[in-house]
């Protein structure tokens, strides 16, 4: 078992969906990687079944401690606790990331009206206010039999620089290499020349990776510049992948434009799963 040093949880949303069973094995296997204990949480809201309704916790005992066992199935090192909160499930995840070191959520595959519309939608607001990074553990496929890699978006930005330690840190936790991708996406208001351009992005780039490869020494890593839209290519990269990693970029307005238009983008097409790695914890509520 791996030490992290790093004593805080993985946590991990729980309901009886197919894609809540995958979400909780590969959060076990990240908890027990990292050394860390895994918490398991349901959200009840209230509002369904009249509060303190005793058949409504009842019932939603029942998922926890299914994937309790699941959990704990060839993991006897791991802690395993659980929550059963009263409160939406996006509520309640934001509300233990703020002492999570990583929230994991399986997808529904929601396309964008039916997230804005079901109030069950977990994975894009809780990517989009959690206080930790967050995977999105989504039913697409698998890592392919070469060497474990993860993808990196990398664009010069903070958040971006963000999202490359994480992957950095991850690859070395899971023996991995890393995948960085900056992908320049050209203005039609723009006139610059291309190869100046291609040739600024690889510096950057070379640069961001280069620092945290002084910081960890161990990790391989790749670079690529490509001409292209973000969402495309990193699609396209993430097949194979172990994960495809990415900074949190919005700013205010609705829960998506909050997350930024390429995770959100990622949470729909994305061939692995998704972590998405804010700059800087918000204030908790």
């Amino acid at each position: 078992m791996a030490t992290s040093g790093d004593s805080r949880p993985v946590v991990v949303g729980v309901d009886a969906r197919d894609s809540a069973r995958s979400a909780v094995v590969w959060a076990a296997e990240e908890a027990e990687r990292r050394g860390v204990p895994l918490r398991l949480l349901h959200a009840t809201s209230p509002g369904r079944h009249g509060a303190g309704d005793a058949g409504r916790r009842q019932t939603g005992r029942r998922p926890l401690d299914e994937a309790s066992l699941l959990a704990a199935d060839g993991r006897p090192g791991l802690e395993v606790t659980t929550v059963l909160a009263d409160d939406s499930p996006g509520r309640a995840l934001c509300h233990e990331s703020h002492d999570a070191c990583l929230v994991v959520v399986g997808s529904r595959g929601l396309n964008r009206l039916e997230e804005f519309l079901s109030g069950n939608s977990v994975a894009v607001p809780v990517s989009a206010q959690a206080a930790c990074p967050v995977a999105v553990v989504l039913e697409r496929g698998g890592p392919t039999d070469e060497p474990p890699y993860l993808v990196a978006g990398v664009d010069g930005s903070e958040t971006s620089r963000a999202a490359l330690r994480h992957a950095f840190e991850d690859a070395a936790a899971r023996d991995a290499e890393v995948r960085a991708l900056w992908v320049w996406q050209p203005s039609l208001l723009e006139a610059m020349d291309e190869v100046v351009v291609l040739q600024k992005c690889r510096r950057l780039l070379f640069d961001a990776v280069a620092e945290q490869a002084e910081a960890h020494p161990g990790v391989s890593a790749t670079r690529r510049v490509v001409r292209g839209h973000p969402v495309e290519e990193l699609v396209k990269a993430s097949e194979g992948a172990l994960a495809v990693v990415v900074g949190r970029r919005g700013r205010g307005g609705f829960t998506g434009m909050r997350l930024g238009s390429v995770p959100h983008g990622l949470l729909h097409h994305a061939h692995c799963p998704v972590v998405i790695v804010p700059t800087s914890p918000p204030a908790r509520p």
